[in-house]
């Protein structure tokens, strides 16, 4: 994947659901015991060792080309295609477009007698083998709508895959071929222990050029530039180029510590800054890829928002500790066991909490149906909660949405307007027009800020016309007599907490006076 200016693409060539299901061991399995140490006196010496650690790796890098049939897509009415997925999407098209005369002849075609169809596609990607009997770990983005997946091997042998199956939460894939013969796999190292400077080097088949070795460093940890739902990359200086996705990045054991996925550029090409998955995050996945077909997690339901300086300080949490709760969604298991916006987690089953990622990963990897003591602190003081986690349905945001929708509407009032001049900000209270207009869901209290003054303390804050502020410190708020009591018992000199409402999504912001 490349993000090129503000935007992110693919880096497997071309790009191309879900084959048979893969059933093979639950851990991938090595056959190259890791490297002795290499010695790091004298630039030969790493020469040296970047020459073993290719011999050693080289054999386990695969190239992979996918392909894809031709597709009728829906039309406009959604009534031809593979389940009128295009139908909606032509309708909002129309709306917007349709009396544009350059795209007359495009919403006069007949859907019946001209359906569109997709060209066949062709990509390519790189990956690694896992398991001598023929387990190939790559990027969920390289084989995700293919209907044929090839892999060539360092040898010239070309097999076609079995199965493959794909996490896109995580960009996580494993492809499955068969062989008569046991295949040279690679070992899955410990890329906790990887630290800022640490040499690398990356596997794969740029541009579909061939087999290609490149080296750098670790660059930094943990990063998160918003490529995928659930980051935590590796980030490298080694060129990384499109047709590098799934490949390997191995330390100088000869370990893999992540899969290159992808690059930072404005070119299309290597630009100095490439991500890789982390191996830490990548076994887990697998595992369950292998045993299951598909990626069993539990959920608690929750919104997560990042603690920014300013919320930590006006909630006195430490750095490097915490996840705060933005949202808690309707029927999940949090709202079950009590947790409720504004929660700090601290601690889930005994596991120190430092960000959202970290209360990611423990959530996904318990048990479903057990119960768990979640400590959180709420005002200032610590309280533990037992919450009974449940598997996370196939799509639990669209669920919550639903259940929202179905919520019974607040009786209704002629809507009342303030402005509060000393915050810069005119509010209002929600009726039954303003909602739809606004795109409100039923059920949402709060109230509505119609206007925001520039430069005043609530533009300083972020706050934007059409949020929803639900709650003012501790307190939540329904219209706006509400929200201006709280106001003028606020110290605006300390900071405002304010719990809004943006869309689908929930966040706190601290509002101050503006010096």
């Amino acid at each position: 994947m490349v993000k090129r200016n503000s935007g992110w693409i693919l880096t497997a060539v071309g790009g191309i659901c879900l084959g048979a299901g893969a059933v093979g061991l639950s851990q991938p399995a090595a056959v190259h015991p890791p490297l002795a140490p290499p010695p790091a006196h004298a630039p030969e010496d790493l020469s040296i060792a970047f020459r073993e650690v290719s011999q050693k790796v080289l054999p386990a890098v695969v190239s992979i080309t996918t392909e894809a049939k031709a597709r009728e897509i829906a039309s406009i009415d959604g009534d031809s295609g593979a389940g009128g997925v295009g139908g909606p999407q032509e309708r909002m098209l129309r709306e917007f477009f349709g009396n544009d005369p350059r795209f007359e002849q495009f919403f006069q075609r007949s859907p019946g007698l001209s359906p569109r169809m997709t060209p066949r596609q062709q990509g390519t990607g790189s990956g690694f083998i896992v398991d001598s009997k023929g387990i190939i770990l790559t990027n969920s983005h390289v084989v995700e709508g293919a209907d044929k997946v090839i892999v060539k091997l360092n040898d010239g042998r070309e097999l076609v895959a079995e199965s493959w199956n794909f996490d896109p939460r995580t960009d996580i894939a494993i492809v499955r071929v068969k062989t008569d013969t046991d295949l040279p796999a690679l070992v899955l190292g410990d890329s906790e222990q990887m630290q800022v400077g640490d040499w690398v080097l990356a596997l794969g088949n740029p541009f579909n050029v061939g087999t290609t070795v490149t080296s750098g460093i670790i660059s930094a940890t943990g990063r998160g530039p918003g490529i995928n739902e659930r980051e935590q990359y590796l980030q490298t200086d080694a060129a990384i180029n499109p047709g590098n996705s799934g490949g390997p990045l191995v330390n100088l054991y000869g370990e893999v510590v992540g899969i290159n996925t992808a690059i930072s550029s404005r070119s299309g090409g290597y630009d100095g800054i490439g991500f890789a998955i982390p191996a830490k995050n990548v076994r887990w996945v697998a595992d369950q890829l292998i045993a299951h077909g598909e990626v069993k997690r539990s959920y608690l339901g929750v919104q997560l928002q990042e603690l920014s300086s300013e919320l930590r300080q006006k909630l006195n949490v430490p750095y490097g500790k915490g996840a705060l709760v933005a949202d808690v969604g309707e029927g999940t298991p949090a709202a079950k066991g009590k947790i409720e916006p504004g929660d700090i987690i601290l601690d889930f089953n005994g596991q120190v909490i430092r960000d959202r990622e970290d209360l990611v990963d423990a959530v996904e990897r318990a048990t479903p149906e057990k119960s768990y003591d979640v400590k959180v602190l709420r005002d200032g003081k610590e309280v533990t909660l037992p919450i009974k986690v449940e598997a996370m349905p196939s799509d639990y945001t669209a669920a919550l949405r639903r259940a929202r929708a179905n919520d019974q509407p607040t009786q209704e009032s002629k809507p009342s307007q303030q402005v509060i001049s000393k915050l810069g900000l005119e509010i209002s209270s929600i009726d039954s027009q303003l909602a739809e207009q606004l795109g409100i869901e039923k059920g949402i209290k709060g109230v509505v800020v119609r206007n925001v003054k520039g430069g005043s303390p609530a533009e300083e804050a972020g706050l934007q016309a059409g949020d929803v502020i639900q709650r003012v410190g501790t307190q939540n708020v329904s219209n706006p007599d509400d929200f201006s009591a709280a106001v003028e018992k606020a110290d605006l000199s300390t900071g405002l907490l304010l719990h809004i409402k943006r869309g689908k999504g929930s966040a706190f912001v601290v509002l101050k006076d503006v010096k």
